[in-house]
């Protein structure tokens, strides 16, 4: 990797030491974590919904909860039996990063087959940046058939659109790629 690429500079740190990766994963020990959304209804806005989110996650990280979990669903499937999610899992996190200090950062997980991976690579090691370290990448091969076809995908081929996914990120994190800069 390159010296002079800031945000992709790997760490000499274990996982262990990282700061999300610490305060989630105790050896040992059982720590709690939250699932966002907390709260969502019908009467309440989206912002005032996220404003209530955030004042809860202050107060959980007060409390010494270890992380906070972002789903990402792309589409609200009515059939599906869940509120889904309203706001995109990387501008949430980041907002979430800018307001609190040591709670972890997870997402729970990000569907790869609707994400180009080198775009993903990127989002996660910036947000990992801006939060000091606190981001958790969690990923998955997506579980609502109906988000497929809208997304131009095979659902059939989520497990390789995975595989290659793993593939490009440790490159992504592990090779330079001089001249080009992020």
């Amino acid at each position: 990797m390159s010296e002079n690429n800031p945000l992709f500079r790997l760490s000499d740190a274990s996982y262990a030491e990282l700061p999300g990766f610490a305060r989630t994963f105790r050896r040992g020990e059982l720590t709690v974590g939250l699932s966002l959304p907390i709260e969502e209804s019908a009467e309440e806005s989206p912002e005032d919904s996220l404003d209530n989110q955030v004042r809860l996650i202050r107060k959980a990280e007060d409390a010494g909860f270890a992380a906070v979990w972002v789903r990402d669903i792309p589409l609200r499937v009515e059939t599906f039996g869940d509120v889904g999610q309203v706001w995109d899992p990387w501008m949430y996190l980041s907002y979430l990063a800018a307001r609190t200090s040591t709670i972890a950062l997870g997402t729970a997980a990000v569907v790869v087959p609707f994400q180009h991976p080198l775009l993903m690579a990127k989002r996660a090691a910036t947000l990992d940046r801006l939060s000091g370290g606190r981001f958790l990448f969690g990923i998955a091969t997506g579980d609502r058939p109906e988000e497929f076809p809208a997304f131009g995908q095979d659902r059939g081929t989520r497990g390789d659109v995975m595989a290659e996914h793993l593939r490009v990120y440790r490159e992504a994190m592990t090779t330079s790629y001089s001249p080009i800069r992020w």
